[in-house]
């Protein structure tokens, strides 16, 4: 581990860097780390590509390349990480930026397994404890906060204006009790899409679509409806010649009593991402593909509600789309002071939860219990659970996965 000491960002920009230059990073990471620049210094840029991250750095302009991951960690002593690679190598390198002092913003999905979560988690644990070691100083990175480093995942879907508003009028039971919901993640993948050597495998990708495409959905019908107890799945390779699923149905009950079909799918031409929840007095959809804006929410009142009701119902206040720069800019905030951000630690975890659950389910023919995944359930370790014809006929090292 680096040895570390306390850096107080009340009075200087936050030090980016950037792990992994593909097409999500130059995509979504660059442009929401640019837009706040008042706030944010990129200093630097990883990838075992050379000549990839030489492109992006120019292209970015960010000012110092890398090859080696430590080497960067150790030189630049960034404040904030994105991570834009692929999910096998999230666990190794949120680890190490976590050991180094730095926040972690990782893309979904964080890791292949719960294990490898709760390896984060320990990280953070332990990273924390070096920070605020009398060796360290009296602060952590935060400065005046004294939190962190902590590991955040890029669930961006629950920072839209709209998410929030309707998480708030269904927590505080304004529209009544949340009763039947629909969660739809049916979008179209081709033989090109698989083509890329980590996808359509358990040891590149670590699922099929049920992690890699519909848990941004899953996640945030988790945000709206809270916990859930439990859940029923099936899954199936009905088109794609791939080890993990490409269609998923699940059904799963919440802690609140409402009960939820969930459907995850590459084989859908007609795409779309749609959530769907009927309460006593009002069905709340949300259409979308890849983000929303409140214009993609609709409400739909029971009979007896005033228009004045309604009204205040349907004004979720100034328009905030799903967007990486909302997640980003809750970041910023969370790090300055020093505070965990959301979708880390136990928050983070529950989608996963929930995902590992979905496989368990499906690959065992059983109902799966919230808390049931743990140390010693081949679920545990691996979504496919080593379950016969789901689990791959060797494991592949990290080594020999082409990326």
């Amino acid at each position: 581990m680096f040895a570390t000491s306390p850096r107080n960002l009340t009075d200087r920009r936050i030090r980016a860097a950037v792990i992994g230059t593909g097409g999500i990073a130059r995509g979504a990471h660059l442009p929401a780390l640019r837009a706040l620049r008042d706030d944010i210094e990129i200093v630097a840029a990883f990838d075992i590509d050379e000549e990839a991250v030489r492109a992006f750095c120019a292209d970015g302009g960010v000012p110092r390349p890398y090859t080696d991951l430590d080497r960067m960690l150790h030189e630049q002593r960034p404040d904030l990480v994105s991570i834009c690679t692929p999910p096998v190598f999230h666990r190794e390198q949120t680890v190490a930026a976590l050991l180094a002092g730095a926040w972690v913003w990782c893309e979904k999905p964080p890791c292949p397994s719960l294990a490898e979560f709760d390896a984060i988690e320990a990280a953070e644990r332990q990273a924390a404890a070096a920070e605020n070691s009398p060796a360290a100083g009296e602060m952590s990175a935060a400065g005046a906060g004294g939190g962190g480093p902590y590991a955040s995942i890029v669930f961006q879907h629950r920072f839209g204006s709209g998410a929030r508003h309707m998480r708030s009028l269904i927590a505080g039971r304004a529209l009544g009790r949340p009763l039947v919901a629909h969660c739809q993640t049916t979008w179209y993948r081709d033989t090109a899409y698989y083509a890329v050597p980590w996808r359509g495998n358990w040891a590149g990708e670590g699922g099929g679509p049920a992690m890699g495409h519909g848990i941004h959905q899953m996640d945030l019908l988790l945000e709206l409806l809270g916990p859930w107890t439990e859940v029923r799945a099936m899954a199936g390779r009905l088109v794609h010649d791939v080890e993990t699923e490409d269609v998923s149905t699940a059904l799963v009950r919440f802690e609140n009593g409402a009960l939820a079909t969930v459907v995850n799918s590459v084989l859908s031409p007609d795409e779309v991402s749609r959530i769907r929840i009927d309460c006593e007095r009002a069905t709340v959809e949300l259409t979308h593909l890849y983000g929303y804006t409140n214009d993609d929410w609709r409400i739909t009142p029971a009979p007896d509600v005033d228009a004045g009701e309604l009204a205040r119902w349907r004004d979720p206040g100034e328009d905030v789309p799903s967007s990486h720069l909302a997640q980003l800019r809750s970041l910023v905030a969370d790090l300055r002071a020093g505070r965990r951000p959301r979708a880390s630690g136990a928050d983070g975890r529950t989608s996963l939860e929930l995902i590992s659950a979905l496989y368990k389910s499906a690959f065992t023919d059983t109902t799966v219990r919230a808390g049931e995944i743990g140390p010693g359930d081949p679920f545990h370790t691996a979504l496919h659970g080593g379950a016969p014809g789901w689990a791959p006929s060797r494991p592949v090292p990290i080594t020999e996965i082409p990326v």
